[in-house]
């Protein structure tokens, strides 16, 4: 029996500390006086970090680029992540559903949670969820995420606005890529295995022939009717479009057919992701991508 009581004493230690966490989420900063932020996926998390500086500490909990969201569970450290936070980013339109069920597990008054859907007025169950390649209204969500620091932490507020204007300069590179596409190749036909570059590829003002029929079901994880496979494979074998977009992070068999269909028929493939790769910032990330597009639609 003595060696029971330890053990007892342990778990009402740490159950205790849980729920002291999830009591008090927001309602003060980090130990090292910075501001905590947490954001469901690291493309936030980036975002936030640049904005923020020194005065915030970043935890981003989607970085496995595979990991999918939809399908994604969250463990203890999430959790207590989430209670003690500040600041908490969210994609919503049921991307990053899990972060509701942290939210809802650790209540706080004193927390802010920005979602990106909301600040964005997007919704509706067909919305593109792939929020961040938005760019002509990222300026917006990063205005969004420096208002939430001020909230939380007014005593940096100038640091906070200073890092937003800092952020939307750091995008100028990436819109002239955008705007440079839009003026040598719009209207270009191009399609894309599902829309994780959808939001890409209205900004530079392409047009995506990829039926719905068969984007949708590779979104949601499950099998294009045959009819969907032969109208994609179509885009290709008959020449219809000049590059083909496809997700690296999420490649099926059948995806991995149409690729090399593509190549095999002299269309560009230009790969893209839903997760900031690691070692990149994300203007970095998205001007390669942008790059890469364009570097595929001058080759016809």
């Amino acid at each position: 029996m003595a060696t029971i009581v330890p053990i007892v004493v342990m778990r009402t230690v740490i159950v205790i500390s849980v729920l002291c966490l999830a009591g008090c989420g927001g309602s003060a900063a980090s130990t090292d006086g910075r501001l905590d932020v947490v954001a469901a996926e690291n493309v936030y998390g980036n975002i936030a970090s640049q904005i923020g500086g020194r005065h915030v500490a970043v935890t981003s909990i989607l970085t496995n680029p595979n990991a999918d969201p939809h399908l994604f569970e969250p463990g203890a450290a999430n959790e207590l992540a989430v209670a003690k936070a500040n600041v908490v980013i969210e994609n919503g339109l049921g991307y990053d559903a899990f972060m509701t069920r942290l939210e809802n597990a650790t209540p706080s008054q004193q927390r802010v949670v920005i979602s990106a859907a909301d600040v964005l007025g997007v919704d509706g169950k067909d919305a593109n969820p792939h929020l961040w390649y938005d760019l002509p209204r990222l300026d917006r969500l990063a205005a969004a995420l420096a208002s939430a620091f001020v909230k939380a932490d007014p005593g940096h507020a100038v640091a906070y606005r200073r890092g937003l204007r800092r952020f939307e300069r750091s995008l100028a590179p990436l819109r002239r890529e955008v705007s440079g596409i839009r003026s040598r190749y719009g209207g270009a036909p191009v399609a894309y295995t599902e829309p994780v570059p959808g939001y890409l590829v209205a900004a530079a003002g392409l047009t995506n022939l990829a039926p719905v029929t068969f984007t949708r079901p590779m979104e949601e994880g499950t099998e294009p009717l045959p009819s969907a496979v032969a109208e994609m494979n179509d885009l290709a074998a008959k020449h219809r479009i000049r590059a083909l977009l496809y997700n690296s992070q999420a490649v099926s068999p059948l995806t991995a057919r149409l690729r090399a269909a593509a190549r095999a028929a002299g269309i560009p493939v230009v790969p893209v992701t839903e997760t900031l790769p690691a070692g990149l910032t994300f203007q970095r990330w998205q001007l390669d991508q942008a790059r890469a597009l364009a570097a595929a639609l001058a080759k016809r």
